[in-house]
């Protein structure tokens, strides 16, 4: 395994990337077990996230359950039926626009993401770029049970651009 150091300079590399791709926000929780995310990466403005958790939406929030039950990529209009609470229409009344997600890994140590951005959707190379990326987060943190509380500190205090 890598040492923590260059660990976290190809990991805060790689949420530049996603940042790039993403002019409106995105989320990152890598390496879900027991639905609590042993590293959490979000971008999305503050409004969004004080408002999504003061509804309580994550444990209603179709993206997430989508993701935690299957791995690939779903665009968030897809799962509209899905949806009861309204938490996609409520994203998009927070700018949140063009949203899909990706998921990946085994269900004990699933990696799941969201992604966002104005103007027109992403396209098939995008979404492709984006995947290789969290694939190589998830990849890089393999094994993340066994890092020592200070590696994974250092980890968690990495900011996504």
């Amino acid at each position: 395994m890598a040492n923590i150091v260059e660990i976290s300079l190809q990991i805060g590399k790689n949420l530049g990337q996603l940042g790039a791709f993403c002019d409106t926000g995105f989320a990152l929780a890598v390496h879900i077990r027991f639905t609590s995310p042993s590293l959490l990466y979000r971008t999305y403005g503050s409004d969004w996230i004080e408002f999504y958790s003061a509804q309580g939406f994550m444990l209603q929030d179709p993206v997430v359950r989508w993701g935690l039950a299957h791995q690939g990529s779903v665009t968030w209009g897809a799962l509209g039926s899905t949806d009861p609470a309204g938490v996609i229409a409520a994203s998009v009344a927070h700018g949140l626009t063009n949203g899909w997600t990706y998921s990946t890994g085994p269900a004990n140590s699933r990696t799941l993401s969201g992604f966002t951005k104005s103007g027109v959707p992403f396209s098939d190379d995008e979404m492709d770029q984006i995947r290789a990326i969290v694939k190589k987060i998830h990849d890089l943190t393999e094994g993340i049970e066994h890092f020592s509380a200070a590696d994974l500190t250092t980890l968690r205090a990495l900011a996504p651009a």
